[in-house]
């Protein structure tokens, strides 16, 4: 059974920092690619980073402006998200997403805001940036 487990979110103010981790299982991880994706509150997906094991490739949407990295525990097969200087439109509830590699050969495919772009979904964790 594949499962994705999401974890850290919270309540932090403006200029905070939180760590969100994404715990997969259940598949062949280096067969994948898994992403962040967020969704805020009247919102749609909005696609945020994602990660490919194999090679150890990064990618970032544009708003990010280096405040976030994405990086993973090969050990555990932890997704991490590291979220610095958090602003108040940062605030959604993070989803820790996975799509097998098959689906974008030959394509230059990095990361999507689509739910059916992915193969599996965790239960997300939400982030509030407030005062």
């Amino acid at each position: 059974e594949v499962k994705l487990v999401e974890s850290g979110g919270g309540l932090v103010q403006p200029g905070g920092s939180l760590r969100l981790s994404c715990a997969a299982s259940g598949f062949t991880y280096d067969d994948y690619a898994l992403s962040w994706v967020r969704q805020a509150p009247g919102k749609e997906l909005e696609w945020v980073a994602s990660f490919y094991r194999v090679g150890g490739f990064t990618y970032y949407a544009d708003f990010v402006q280096g405040r976030f990295t994405i990086s993973n525990d090969n050990a555990k097969n932890i997704l991490y998200l590291q979220m610095n200087t958090l602003k108040p439109e940062d605030t959604a509830v993070y989803y820790c997403a996975a799509v097998h590699l098959g689906r974008y050969l030959g394509t230059s495919w990095r990361g999507g805001s689509r739910k059916d772009e992915y193969d599996f979904w965790g239960q997300g964790t939400p982030v509030f940036v407030s005062s």
